[in-house]
């Protein structure tokens, strides 16, 4: 949580610099995370990786009572379970999750490689 606001406070420092008609355009994302994602194997990513696109919306969903990470970020793609943000990098996002922080993520590349940590990395980002 600290990390996110850190850069939340950098970045609002940015975006003040900025002109006015730049931020009326739309939202502005920050780009706080980029991770594999855990789990590929496991959940629906085989079945959905021809439908995949880089670019895609991906929903980030707070699992406080998974028995296995009390930190763990589900990571869906068109409502269908693809894995997991991973656990030594999922900290400071269930944090802000936690908090009510606008989070998003995004498909960032999609690579056909044998290891399945390779195949998805994510983006997350704090909406401002």
């Amino acid at each position: 949580m600290r990390f996110l606001r850190s850069v939340l406070h950098i970045h609002l420092l940015i975006l003040a610099l900025l002109p006015c008609a730049a931020r009326a355009e739309g939202e502005v994302r920050l780009l706080v995370q980029s991770s594999p994602l855990a789990g590929f194997r496991y959940y629906a990513g085989e079945t959905l990786w021809q439908a995949m696109r880089e670019g895609d919306r991906l929903t980030l969903v707070r699992e406080a009572d998974n028995p296995h990470d009390a930190h763990a970020v589900r990571i869906e793609w068109r409502g269908q379970k693809l894995g997991y943000l991973p656990r030594a990098e999922n900290r400071a996002v269930a944090a802000a999750l936690d908090s009510g922080e606008n989070v998003a993520a995004r498909i960032e590349k999609l690579r056909a490689h044998r290891n399945p940590w390779q195949r998805v990395l994510i983006e997350v980002f704090v909406v401002l």
